[in-house]
């Protein structure tokens, strides 16, 4: 990295320290739940690094750091120093971080992209509730990362916000600006605000160090429970007027006429184009509408590759569209109830979020133009494409004590042809004591079928619930049910939870992801986990997992023993395991017994450059369309190559096999091969390139992508990708690599704030 020598550091930190209180370093004493107390600013303050604005002068200060992974409640071994101040428009943080320069890890890469890097975090609970937070990442290249947190579903790194990060490399270490406009942020409308805070620092190195300002005990599992607080932030209110997010978006693609001939011609289609523009307007400081007409629901990279040789139900992809950025916690519930992918080519949209005291709501409305619809088996999915639809999705919960909640979901689908699909949905999340919680989820569905066999005319013959109803498309109407529940435990040593769920062969949801219907689980986990002192080891322990499935009506479907053992060392951030399942399982009415697999893996990142992921697993399982037990071999190997702090290398490959036990006959065999590159001329301009070959389709994609970034939402792209299969030619009867498909493609969007 680059090495800068700031005059002004010095003197800085004189003032700084003069104008802010020290702790006296005789003994080291960790601060839980610390606080303080934020100082407004009149100046002005330039993002760039560079800590010698007046308007830092008076900003709060604080220190005091520890140590919370891999120690625990240890004095680290570098110092760090933050910096916290605000004026009308920005909440302002400043991080010192006192280190070895020659020694810190840093990626120039597009903002989310750095993994394992120096970096610096702020974590903010604006409505200090515990059921969200905002997480704001920052590495010694001022590169952003920024993060959604829900009690409901952990981190959503998908989500986006609008801020300033700058960072600067010094002779002592490395220092970073944050302006997080109140703009971006959702919080209460009060003439004064207490929120929940605390700053972190991840340093990687032989271990991955982490440092808080908050004093953490692994005997507490709430996380936002043991977070700071900040207080003296007056009379600012989040950001009202209508942003303009508008974008076009053109393609050309080519195929052959036929598929299987590469003799047929290739044929290019005309340039296409779309406009989209979508308006948002924040309401209050804490309600926000957005309508959008005509929304680019694009990917600009396509989704990896999953092996689905031996799989019966549909797949679950992430989701990377803006339009359900904001407001994703809220949609979060134990059961996937509302899948947005399956909102899928949208005409128009609406969302409205809202925050207010301790409740929070949502609302989403769409009409698609190209609406799945989804058929859950006891053992498979049917998806189908049923035309236009209109989708309404209703989202509420309530917060109640701390770190826990009440919620109600409802979602409805109404088909434009005819059919329907609904349900409405009560879910909660309970903190009963410190170390104890329960959770749980509760769902009524209502399914109207389409009257139109001829679309289902391929599945006739097929019944469901116990051959009380059809799959086809005859216009049937009922009523389903699902639950989950889960009580758990937790302290510093031990965690252990006890589960159970229901899905009636009844239940559909045209809005979630369940691809699997009538059946009865229940589940009993436990771990204990050991943390030796000044040992190789930083943690490591066993864990036990039983599962068990049962038909809706009785019988047992599926049941799996499992045994694990984890352990991290102190080199080279190596996590290594094992683990051991065996169990039986009922397969379109056949029994098959003495299933068991064997597995191992292992994680290291052998240096600043160089890391590795590598998983193993040997074994007998079902073969589901040979109905036989095969022998089943499968790993997957990822790498990390980072030659320079510009460049990163990502090949991967995943393998599975299986085979007759008897005759050594394969049932399935093949492997997928993906590597991505990417190459960051500086921060806002960059080159990606995927490739990535699938040997059981036998197909090679390349995808070549030019970004030009200026902030999380005003982007420009251009790019192609190109498909070739191994194609037999009938003039001379031999096989080759031919193009079977190509698209270039360019998208420009830009947000316009009025």
């Amino acid at each position: 990295m680059k090495r800068h020598y700031v005059s002004t550091y010095i003197m800085v930190a004189v003032v700084l320290s003069l104008t802010a209180p020290l702790t006296a370093n005789v003994s080291f004493e960790p601060v839980f739940n610390p606080h303080m107390t934020a100082s407004p600013t009149s100046e002005k303050i330039y993002i760039d690094g560079d800590l010698s604005d007046p308007g830092w002068r008076l900003a709060t200060r604080a220190d005091q750091f520890h140590e919370r992974n891999p120690g625990e409640l240890l004095e680290p071994p570098v110092r760090t120093e933050v910096y916290v101040t605000y004026d009308k428009d920005n909440f302002y943080v400043a991080f010192v971080c006192h280190d070895n320069p020659d020694e810190l890890r840093a990626t120039m890469c597009q903002r989310d992209q750095f993994y394992n890097d120096d970096c610096v975090c702020l974590l903010l609970d604006t409505y200090s509730e515990g059921a969200w937070a905002y997480e704001f990442f920052v590495n010694p290249y001022g590169i952003q990362k920024d993060k959604l947190w829900s009690s409901v579903a952990g981190e959503d790194e998908s989500f986006d916000l609008i801020w300033q990060s700058s960072a600067m490399t010094t002779d002592s270490g490395y220092q970073v600006e944050m302006a997080i406009p109140f703009s971006s942020l959702r919080f209460p409308g009060k003439s004064e605000h207490n929120w929940k805070i605390d700053f972190w620092r991840s340093r990687p190195r032989e271990s991955f160090y982490q440092y808080s300002w908050a004093a953490y005990t692994r005997d507490e599992h709430c996380w936002t429970c043991q977070w700071g607080s900040i207080d003296g932030i007056r009379q600012v209110n989040s950001g009202h007027g209508l942003e303009l997010l508008s974008t076009l978006v053109a393609n050309q693609s080519g195929n052959l006429n036929d598929k299987y001939d590469p003799n047929s011609g290739f044929s290019n289609s005309d340039v296409l184009g779309e406009f989209s523009l979508a308006g948002k307007y924040n309401i209050s400081s804490n309600m926000s509408a957005e309508v959008t007409y005509n929304p680019d629901f694009s990917q600009i990279e396509a989704d990896a590759a999953q092996i689905d040789v031996n799989t019966t139900f549909a797949l679950f992809f992430p989701e990377r569209r803006p339009f359900f950025q904001e407001g994703a916690d809220l949609f979060r519930t134990m059961f996937n109830s509302f899948y947005t992918r399956t909102i899928n080519d949208p005409k128009f949209a609406g969302k409205l979020i809202g925050r207010s005291d301790k409740t929070s709501y949502a609302f989403v409305s769409a009409f698609d133009e190209n609406s799945p619809y989804t058929i859950p088996l006891r053992e498979g999915t049917i998806t189908l494409n049923s035309g236009n639809s209109f989708v309404n999705i209703l989202r509420a919960f309530h917060s109640v004590g701390s770190n826990s909640h009440i919620g109600f979901f409802a979602s409805d689908r109404r088909y434009e042809q005819d059919g329907s699909g609904t349900i409405g949905a009560f879910d909660m999340d309970l903190r009963l004591t410190k170390n104890i919680g329960i959770e749980g989820q509760y769902i009524l569905s209502h399914s109207k079928e389409p009257d139109d066999t001829l679309e289902t005319s391929d599945f006739d013959d097929m019944t469901f619930d116990n051959g009380n109803h059809t799959v086809a498309f005859d216009g049937e109407s009922y009523y389903g049910t699902a639950m989950v529940s889960h009580i758990h435990f937790q302290n510093r040593n031990i965690y252990a939870q006890i589960g159970y769920n229901q899905i009636s062969p009844t239940y559909r949801t045209q809005t979630g992801y369940d691809p699997i219907n009538s059946h009865r689980t229940g589940s009993a986990f436990t771990g204990y986990t050991f943390f030796p002192q000044k040992s190789i080891i930083t943690r490591h322990g066993p864990s036990f997992n039983f599962f068990r499935r049962w038909e809706f009506d009785g019988p047992i479907r599926l049941t799996n023993y499992n045994v694990e053992y984890n352990a991290s060392l102190r080199m080279f951030q190596t996590n290594v395991g094992m683990g051991y399942e065996r169990g039986s399982e009922v397969w379109l009415g056949q029994q098959f017994e003495d299933l068991y697999n064997l597995r191992f893996w292992t994680r290291s990142r052998l240096s600043s450059r160089l890391a590795y992921s590598f998983f193993a697993r040997y074994g007998h399982g079902v073969a589901r369309y040979d109905m036989d037990i095969g022998q089943e071999t499968s790993f997957d190997l990822s790498l990390y190559f980072k030659p320079t702090d510009r460049i990163i290398i990502e090949p991967g490959i995943e393998f599975a096999q299986s085979k007759d036990i008897e005759t050594d006959t394969e049932f399935y065999r093949g492997y997928i091969f993906r590597s991505r590159l990417q190459y960051q001329a500086n921060r806002q301009i960059s080159v990606r390139l995927v490739t990535q070959y699938n040997d059981f389709r036998d197909r090679w994609d390349i995808d070549p992508l030019l970004t030009y970034r200026i902030n999380s939402f005003t982007v420009f792209y251009f790019g192609s990708t190109y498909d070739y299969d191994n194609l037999e030619d009938e003039i001379d009867n031999k096989k080759g690599w031919h193009m079977s498909s190509r698209q270039f493609f360019m998208k420009i969007q830009y947000l316009l704030h009025v």
